[in-house]
């Protein structure tokens, strides 16, 4: 397989007035009207991304789309080329036309009239990445087109198709480049700092980037996005598509998360739906690597909770405010640091823990097991140290995790609810009146930590946690066995002696060191200005 450069070259031959991409079909040269292979392997949609980033087009590509897409660069030893690209629906086009040769080296004499290099043995997409690598040859900067006096401008570009000649050797397109243009999406809101991803019909692909949605590239038709569903949604979850018309699972390469292509950099977790226009994909992009407490932002006292052999760590906030990365943290230490046997339940698997001094057994609802709670019920036969269940959503979860937490082992999941007074009223009011004398006195002996968290916007465009702690305590324990829940936020403001943060507290600090504004802070928390009287020093 010929690399990018050695492909370039072609343009230096005097018959040759371009060449021609197309995904699944062979690079072809066209001389005398006519379109002629050039190697003998055909390049997905995501390959010829990549040769259009190689020659300068990276900040033209986030428009590619239906309409074309056209820059000008200059390759040393060839010239001047117009670059011109579009994207049908995963089907991505490219042709590079020679505007103005270069005359300046000797070199260039010989080239026009030597032969093509000849077609190597291909060894597949990954020796074209392999290939693309910096040259002095290749991305340079973008230079503006000659004068007019010089050269005519360049006609308006039509894509070509690769079937209207006799000469190209076609492959039948596949859902592979559904797929492919699936991933270049993913890959440039990885490229943009996105946190998620939503790809609705009849609208432009939408890039969570610092809390607020911004569209990128053209508007996606409906049957654009139901082909690219097609493409990614697993044969096990299709009837449940087109029963339920929602399906819930996660996405990568592999089982590791680490496979070729774009998807290297990390799983998806995937939601799509059936609405109005069509299709829609709501995409979280999950990072490739474990975070760490300090890369989260979060405090260190955290990571004390884990020295406990038993008991109920709780993860609370608002839906997509950043706890199953915390929650993934904070196992991260338990893997890390100690030799216990630690068994995840997550609907659906988002972080892969590699293997360190604890055993891991990650199990996904859906595909390993029918359901949180069957899968807790096996677990406790299956000798653990850790349970961690990646949301505690119904009665029957919680029953089966404050069990575990009561018969030797540390419990660890996650709550949607919105401070962590509140997660404990949530955890009690679950179970019918005759039962909730028992939760609470279960409470009361075994919860370790409360971790609520908030996303909040910063004043650069990006996004940090303001977090609450509410470790366990005597005094803790002692409110929620007498039912005196309502008196927690009075303990929270004097508690800072049992290791207790309130999130007005997190905010005030946040303000202070300039991350996000008063307002923002407002927006979080009612009580902020109260905080901030009494800390005083912040607006």
């Amino acid at each position: 397989m010929l690399t990018v450069e050695q492909l370039v070259q072609n343009l230096a031959r005097a018959e040759v007035t371009e060449i021609a991409f197309s995904s699944g079909r062979l690079p072809c040269v066209k001389i005398g009207g006519a379109y002629t292979p050039v190697d003998d392997t055909a390049r997905s949609a995501d390959a010829i991304v990549k040769i259009l980033m190689k020659l300068g087009g990276s900040r033209y590509l986030e428009d590619l789309g239906e309409k074309a897409v056209q820059w000008t660069t200059r390759v040393e030893g060839v010239g001047t080329i117009v670059v011109s690209a579009v994207d049908r629906s995963g089907n991505v086009q490219a042709r590079m036309m020679l505007v103005k040769r270069d005359t300046s080296e000797p070199r260039m004499a010989a080239a026009r009239k030597a032969p093509p290099p000849p077609p190597r043995a291909s060894f597949g997409e990954l020796e074209l990445e392999s290939d693309i690598r910096p040259t002095p040859m290749l991305g340079k900067r973008e230079m503006p087109p000659p004068p007019r006096d010089e050269l005519s401008p360049p006609t308006p570009i039509v894509p070509y198709d690769l079937e209207s000649s006799p000469n190209a050797t076609a492959a039948p397109k596949t859902q592979a480049n559904e797929e492919a243009g699936f991933d270049r999406l993913v890959a440039m809101a990885r490229a943009e700092g996105a946190s998620d991803l939503h790809v609705v019909s009849e609208r432009p692909p939408l890039m969570r980037i610092g809390g607020e949605l911004a569209p990128r590239g053209n508007v996606l038709d409906a049957r654009a996005v139901e082909r690219m569903v097609g493409a990614v949604v697993p044969d096990r979850l299709r009837a449940d598509l087109e029963t339920h018309g929602s399906v819930d699972f996660a996405h990568a390469g592999d089982d590791s998360g680490r496979s070729s292509g774009t998807r290297a950099s990390g799983r998806l977790r995937i939601n799509v739906t059936r609405q109005r226009t069509g299709y829609k994909l709501s995409i979280r992009l999950v990072p490739r690597d474990v975070p760490t407490l300090a890369s989260l932002g979060l405090p260190s006292a955290i990571a004390d909770a884990t020295k406990h052999h038993q008991g109920l760590i709780v993860v609370t906030g608002p839906t997509g405010h950043g706890k199953t990365s915390t929650l993934a943290a904070i196992v991260d230490i338990l893997n890390r640091g100690t030799t216990h046997h630690i068994i995840t339940v997550e609907d659906p698997i988002e972080y892969v823990h590699p293997r360190a001094r604890a055993m891991m057994s990650q199990r996904e609802v859906g595909t390993h097991t029918k359901s949180f709670a069957n899968a807790l019920k096996a677990s406790l036969r299956e000798d653990p140290d850790i349970i961690v269940v990646g949301e505690l959503r119904d009665t029957e979860t919680v029953q089966m995790a404050l069990s575990a937490s009561e018969t030797g082992h540390l419990v660890l999941g996650t709550m949607n609810t919105p401070s962590a007074a509140k997660t404990i009223d949530r955890l009690i009011d679950l179970f019918p009146p005759a039962d909730q004398g028992q939760v609470r006195m279960t409470l009361a002996v075994g919860l370790r930590l409360i971790v609520s968290q908030r996303l909040i916007p910063t004043t650069d465009g990006k996004v940090v946690v303001a977090a609450e702690l509410l470790p366990g305590s005597i005094a803790l324990g002692t409110l929620i066995r007498d039912n005196k829940t309502f008196q927690i936020p009075s303990l929270q403001q004097r508690g800072k002696a049992f290791g207790i943060i309130r999130l007005e507290d997190s905010l005030v600090d946040l303000v202070k060191a300039g991350r996000i504004t008063a307002d923002a802070a407002r927006a979080e928390s009612p009580e902020y200005d109260k905080a901030a009287r009494t800390i005083g020093g912040v607006p």
